[in-house]
């Protein structure tokens, strides 16, 4: 679920800024480089509001999925198992002491004199 959400929430931020550069704005923005393509299939102001409105549209669902999102993040740790739980809680282990290893000293030589 919360992968699925993921991905709608990316889908609507590259569809959101698709539709933001398409919108002319002071200087005309990327919509005036076709050529007035835009204003040949739907007319110019039928495109400022059809790309008004699918912004607004497209920002509120980015808005609410972001929310949906943030809730579900914060309550993940409802999902634990059981096993996750107990390893979360319980503290981590002190470090043991290894024993030191002593060089084992070389046989003793009988002394022949």
């Amino acid at each position: 679920m919360y992968a699925f959400l993921v991905t709608v929430l990316i889908i609507d931020a590259l569809l959101l800024s698709v539709i933001i550069l398409l919108q002319a704005g002071q200087g005309g923005g990327l919509a005036s480089l076709g050529g007035g393509t835009t204003d040949m299939v739907m007319g110019g102001r039928q495109a400022v509001t059809l790309l008004t409105t699918s912004t607004r549209w497209l920002g509120g669902v980015f808005m609410g999925l972001a929310l949906i999102l943030s809730f579900v993040a914060s309550n993940r740790t409802a999902g634990m198992t059981d096993v996750q739980r107990q390893l979360q809680q319980a503290p981590a282990p002190a470090p043991s002491a290894a024993p030191l290893i002593q060089p084992t000293p070389p046989p003793a030589i009988p002394d022949t004199n």
